[in-house]
């Protein structure tokens, strides 16, 4: 999977991710630190990338439309320390189909996943 990972997760899961055999890319690493939102969102869709962010900017489910995309990943913890992101994303990616996720709008909280998926006709979502 080709991964854009915000400026606002670990640095670490960087290396994390491409060891489980994903293209990551960070934001930092492209220059792309303090730039906006929409730019940031805007350079992932044109490369084809999995945003992974805790940013509740891209919390908008209409905004963001399972299918209009290359898919979204929202990590909403309690406690979200760098510690606790890490393993919890290392956890999503080794122990779920993320391969499916492509166009999805997925949440993860500390216990919960839900993701939305591109509805077969091409029009609304789905949940699973």
């Amino acid at each position: 999977m080709k991964i854009k990972l915000d400026e606002n997760l670990p640095a670490a899961l960087s290396r994390e991710l491409a060891n489980l055999g994903h293209d990551v890319q960070t934001v930092p690493q492209e220059g792309l630190a303090g730039r906006s939102d929409s730019r940031v969102w805007e350079v992932a869709q044109s490369e084809g990338r999995f945003v992974i962010t805790q940013d509740l900017d891209f919390s908008d489910i209409r905004k963001f439309a399972p299918g209009s995309h290359a898919g979204l990943l929202l990590v909403r913890l309690s406690s979200p320390g760098r510690g606790a992101l890490r393993m919890r994303v290392n956890i999503l990616f080794e122990n779920e189909d993320v391969g499916a996720w492509s166009g999805c709008f997925v949440v993860a909280t500390d216990r919960k996943l839900r993701v939305s998926r591109p509805h077969p006709s091409g029009t609304g979502s789905r949940r699973s």
